[in-house]
């Protein structure tokens, strides 16, 4: 792997609402894509680019060389994405005919930086994940499981921050998953999260109600 070789999905503008490059942008498009396609044709290089420029309402050709970039300069030599198989061509020159197209899966380091940046798994997605791993991985597994059943941004906060800090290289690798690891890689949210899990599973019934009555009028004023 290239020195200076890193995921981009994390990466925003030095600017005052911090959103997301546009190379942030699409990386996170293409680990959508391969975590989500069933199909190996959406899953080549071709088909993730019409994909992704169907979106955005631009033709494919003006983003497939990013795209080509992204999954054999970054995607591939970091472990995320490997090749799957390929497709055979009907068309074009012999020797790419008979080569074929490659189309690619998410491994599992790339699962789990999906789970970081897309909508809440479901149980079995996290049981796949760590079925063939030791008891310690099983166990973190199933704790992010509970914590994405019942507090999806909490756990996607955790995550998050541990993929995070594996993209900006203070964590060597995403797997093994521990609680220590995790631990390495959060913050002082967390710490405060701790404290109102712990502070609200001590209340009596009615002042958990009362308390949640008051966090949601506070929402309510976000909003206006």
């Amino acid at each position: 792997m290239k020195a200076g070789t890193r995921l981009a999905i994390f990466d925003t503008f030095k600017t005052k609402d911090g959103s997301l490059t546009g190379e942030a942008k699409r990386q996170r498009a293409i680990i959508s894509i391969l975590a989500d396609d069933t199909d190996p044709a959406g899953r080549t290089r071709t088909g993730i680019a019409q994909s992704i420029a169907k979106g955005q309402g631009i033709s494919w050709k003006n983003i497939y060389s990013g795209i080509f970039r992204d999954i054999d300069e970054i995607l591939l030599p970091m472990g995320i994405a490997a090749e799957e198989g390929r497709l055979p061509l009907k068309r074009g020159p012999k020797a790419l005919q008979e080569k074929g197209v490659p189309f690619y899966r998410l491994t599992r380091e790339g699962v789990l930086v999906s789970l970081a940046i897309g909508p809440a798994p479901g149980p079995d997605t996290l049981g796949g994940l760590f079925s063939g791993s030791g008891s310690e991985e099983k166990e973190v597994g199933r704790m992010l499981s509970l914590l994405f059943a019942a507090s999806p941004k909490l756990a996607h906060s955790i995550l998050g921050r541990y993929v995070e800090s594996f993209c900006k290289g203070t964590l060597p690798e995403l797997l093994p998953l521990s609680i220590q690891r995790l631990g390495a890689a959060s913050d002082g949210p967390l710490a405060a999260h701790r404290e109102v899990l712990g502070a609200f599973a001590a209340m009596p019934q009615q002042d958990r109600d009362d308390t949640l009555a008051f966090l949601d009028g506070i929402l309510e004023g976000d909003k206006h």
